[in-house]
């Protein structure tokens, strides 16, 4: 059976979702980040980089969310999240989740995590005050340039959906108005219709702090 290590509100999301809409046999595993279980060594030997998510598969462990997301699409094929069949539409998919990680969840996070790239305070306090003009830049790009149909893909439904309705929720975050970006506002409140994400929403714990 498949287990997924996540915690709530993380990116983790996205994953969870995915294995809810390919309908998968899978198990949930809390990481308690308000008590650093991240960093301890048990996690640690599942996942060095003292992150989430994780994915234990019957092969091994995967990380990095468009790593996930792709073998959830590969190995759940009638569930049709991915254009497994068109070596184009997926390259394209790809770039799409890799820019959400490399660089949308990058932007975030240097208001959260600045001391990932800085020790000094001043420089740290001048990412925190940039983030939410990096961040809106990213979803104005996402605005313009690709949800011109109903999901981030086009017409389908795919991996990339989730991921962006997940990354979607820290607006919040960084004071950024959902309604700023209707197209993304219009993605948001269908996929809070699917039913896979109402239970993946239900299943995941108040997040702490």
């Amino acid at each position: 059976m498949l287990k997924l290590f996540y915690a709530p509100g993380t990116c983790a999301r996205a994953s969870h979702i995915a294995l809810r809409e390919a309908d998968a046999d899978f198990e949930l595993q809390l990481v308690d980040f308000s008590t650093a279980e991240q960093r301890a060594p048990e996690y640690l030997g599942i996942n060095p980089k003292g992150r989430v998510p994780a994915l234990q598969t019957d092969a091994g462990i995967l990380t990095e969310t468009p790593a996930i997301l792709t073998y959830i699409a590969q190995i759940f094929p009638t569930a049709n999240l991915a254009p497994l069949s068109d070596p184009f539409e997926f390259a394209r998919l790809q770039g799409f989740n890799n820019y959400l990680c490399a660089t949308v969840h990058v932007a975030h996070a240097h208001r959260r995590r600045g001391e990932r790239w800085a020790d000094d305070p001043a420089a740290i306090a001048a990412m925190q005050r940039k983030t939410p003009e990096s961040v809106a830049a990213c979803f104005q790009l996402i605005e313009d340039h690709y949800l011109t149909t109903p999901w981030a893909m086009g017409s389908t439904y795919t991996v990339g959906d989730p991921y962006l309705f997940t990354i979607t929720q820290w607006l919040p975050f960084h004071n950024i108005e959902l309604t700023a970006f209707p197209k993304v506002a219009d993605h948001h409140s269908r996929m809070l219709e699917r039913p896979a994400v109402q239970a993946a929403l239900d299943a995941e714990p108040a997040r702490k702090g």
